[in-house]
């Protein structure tokens, strides 16, 4: 019996840190969507990218510090133009915008998530239907307009999600913009630590993972450590398809994977 109770009271522990981390997320989350009420809706703001891009950036401190998710970062990020990484779920888009204020051009279903998907459209983000062609157009221009405009735009253009253990083939027609405009592009790599279980299976949010299961069972774990290095920013040169290859190299020098 003695035994019995030993294994679990563990995993009691995990659901009751799970139950109040949840409640702190909500809370935050609230929070964050008043405070773009007031600083933002009221003051005649919402229509500012990049106000919405520092608010986004603002919260997701305060979000990576509700889930216990230490970031660290290396190189400078940039300050404009199109930044690009490799992939491995939600988690990226906070952790990127955590240090730099971005627009972000995300998968359309995200908009359907509890809460954040909410969230993500007040943030600004960029949404696409990688299933329908007709998309990509108006989403490039407004792309190049936020380039134009001095922001820095995260894609992500391996096209989906993966487990992390690889960088999978850049799609070229999202780095179009850069090109149209003519701006730097940086490379980044993402990389995650976790000590109480799999990075892969529960940090990734890749395949067919359901985001509630996901997310809950992350808030289970005692701390997740995130690194990201920053690479040197290039020129986009006046073709997307060999930028495309020449990006996903450097990201792989930068993951050494």
């Amino acid at each position: 019996m003695q035994t019995g109770t030993s294994i679990q009271t563990p995993r009691i522990q995990q659901i009751v840190q799970a139950a109040a981390r949840l409640v702190l997320v909500a809370i935050t989350l609230a929070t964050a969507a008043v405070d773009f009420g007031l600083r933002l809706g009221l003051t005649g703001k919402s229509r500012d990218r990049r106000a919405r891009c520092e608010w986004n950036s603002r919260w997701s401190r305060r979000l990576l510090r509700c889930i216990h998710l230490h970031a660290e970062y290396s190189g400078e990020p940039p300050r404009a133009g199109l930044l690009v990484s490799n992939h491995m779920g939600y988690l990226d888009i906070i952790v990127l915008s955590a240090r730099q204020p971005a627009v972000f051009v995300s998968r359309a279903d995200v908009r359907g998530w509890p809460v954040f998907g909410f969230l993500t459209q007040l943030a600004g983000t960029l949404f696409i239907r990688r299933e329908r062609r007709g998309d990509v157009a108006p989403l490039n221009e407004q792309m190049a307009a936020g380039l134009r405009a001095g922001l820095v735009v995260v894609v992500f253009p391996e096209g989906t999600s993966s487990d992390g253990r690889q960088v999978l083939p850049f799609f070229s027609s999202l780095l179009q913009p850069a090109v149209t405009v003519g701006c730097p592009v940086t490379p980044a790599f993402i990389r995650y630590e976790l000590d109480d279980g799999s990075v892969a299976e529960e940090v990734s949010y890749w395949g067919d993972m359901t985001f509630g299961p996901h997310f809950l069972n992350l808030l289970t774990k005692r701390a997740i450590r995130a690194h990201v290095r920053f690479g040197a920013a290039r020129p986009p040169g006046d073709d997307r398809k060999p930028l495309a290859r020449e990006l996903q190299q450097a990201v792989r020098d930068l993951g050494g994977v």
